[in-house]
């Protein structure tokens, strides 16, 4: 009975560990994706803003970053920003679910808590392969849990707004824009005035 006891309380620790873990780093995404990088330029106060909204897990983050460094190039007196794009409906919220419920199977597993012996189910077999082989059985987990939730929260977006005006959408194009394409869309959106003029020193 102090055996039971004990492995009961050390499963009650190791959840507890768990939800700290996942309030954790679901608090340190939000904020990651939340973020609004900085720029060379980002300074800049009442002048034109340019917005990107991305898919990060897609792995748009380094198209954004080219994007700043170019733009800063020809276009110094505009403020660029970038985010995370939130995928739609509860695909965020699920990703979430997965990823709790990818911690705490792994928890399951590193613990050997019988879950079948507690409900008064006997063992089936899988299950005691799955804790006679805990490292193949938790990197199982973790790859298919991280396969599902990024499969989740891949939105494929790379939108693009020029003073709250959308003027570029991945989701409707099917592709992120050339950079000649988007010099050309702020050239006529804004249609350059004295005050806000390319830089001459840009190489085309």
């Amino acid at each position: 009975m102090a055996f039971i006891g004990n492995k009961y309380l050390t499963f009650a620790f190791c959840l507890f560990i768990c939800f700290i873990l996942v309030g954790n780093i679901n608090s340190g995404v939000d904020a990651a994706e939340k973020e609004i990088p900085a720029t060379k330029f980002g300074q800049n106060v009442g002048g034109p803003t340019m917005t990107f909204l991305y898919c990060y897990s897609c792995g748009y983050r380094k198209a954004f970053e080219d994007y700043v460094n170019i733009l800063s190039e020809r276009y110094p007196q505009i403020t660029v920003n970038g985010a995370n794009y939130d995928p739609p409906g509860f695909n965020m919220y699920l990703s979430r679910i997965v990823f709790a419920a990818k911690i705490l199977f792994i928890v399951v597993i590193v613990s050997s808590f019988d879950i079948f012996g507690t409900i008064g189910q006997q063992t089936p077999g899988w299950w005691r392969h799955l804790l006679e082989n805990k490292l193949y059985a938790c990197m199982m987990v973790f790859f298919v849990g991280n396969m599902l939730e990024g499969q989740l929260v891949a939105s494929g977006a790379f939108e693009i707004t020029l003073n709250d005006v959308p003027v570029w959408s991945k989701l409707q194009t099917g592709r992120i824009p050339a950079p000649q394409e988007l010099f050309q869309i702020i050239d006529n959106q804004l249609q350059f005035t004295e005050t806000i003029q390319e830089n001459p020193d840009f190489v085309k």
